[in-house]
């Protein structure tokens, strides 16, 4: 399930810079929203909230960040799908796009980045590559 939820999020905010859209909507998991926080970290959204539809159901509202009319998020590369879950090894590891990109990894101590998840010596589940 956090796989297909993940690329869906992933789908929309590509398509949401490719149709220059100031924000989105995403349905709440709490997957999405570690997603979310790192791709704050990262720089390839401006924010994101949570709020409220109705008693007990939210959603996500994202912030896409632009600089001169150019989109953060230039394409991303899906891997893990709900057919193929896609794993890796800590040694496995490598940059992506001559260090332009990332890797972001689902591992046992939460969602990481390629460097982060080296350094820690973690592998896991490949969601998807950014850049």
């Amino acid at each position: 399930m956090s796989a297909i939820a993940i690329n869906d999020l992933i789908i929309r905010i590509k398509n949401g810079y490719l149709a220059q859209k100031e924000q989105i909507e995403s349905p709440y998991s709490k997957m999405r929203v570690e997603v979310l926080k790192k791709l704050k970290e990262l720089g390839y959204i401006a924010d994101f909230k949570e709020e409220e539809i109705s008693k007990g159901v939210k959603k996500l509202v994202i912030d896409l960040k632009y600089e001169a009319n150019t989109p953060a998020l230039v394409d991303v590369k899906l891997y893990s799908k709900s057919g193929r879950r896609w794993y890796i090894k800590a040694k496995e590891i490598n940059a992506v796009k001559g260090n332009t990109g990332y890797l972001i990894i689902s591992t046992s101590k939460g969602i990481m980045t390629n460097y982060e998840a080296k350094e820690k010596n973690l592998g896991g589940e490949l969601l998807f590559e950014i850049y």
